[in-house]
């Protein structure tokens, strides 16, 4: 996922974008608690988007502020 693609995004959509990262690491760690997921690198991507989104709404959150003030 690129950090351009997820600045076009609105706020909603981002923080939908997350809770569906969320739910995607969960059911990672609980393949990989049972032996079903054979391709580790994939939980450290999904940890890293979540990141990104995070890192993106933050900053969207900031600009808000900032032009409300």
């Amino acid at each position: 996922m690129k950090t351009g693609d997820l600045q076009e995004l609105s706020i909603q959509e981002l923080v939908d974008r997350e809770r569906e990262l969320a739910r995607e690491l969960f059911n990672l760690r609980f393949q990989m608690a049972t032996g079903q997921l054979s391709n580790h690198t994939v939980i450290k991507k999904t940890k890293r988007d979540i990141a990104r989104v995070k890192t993106i709404l933050k900053e969207k959150d900031a600009g808000n502020s900032k032009a409300g003030a």
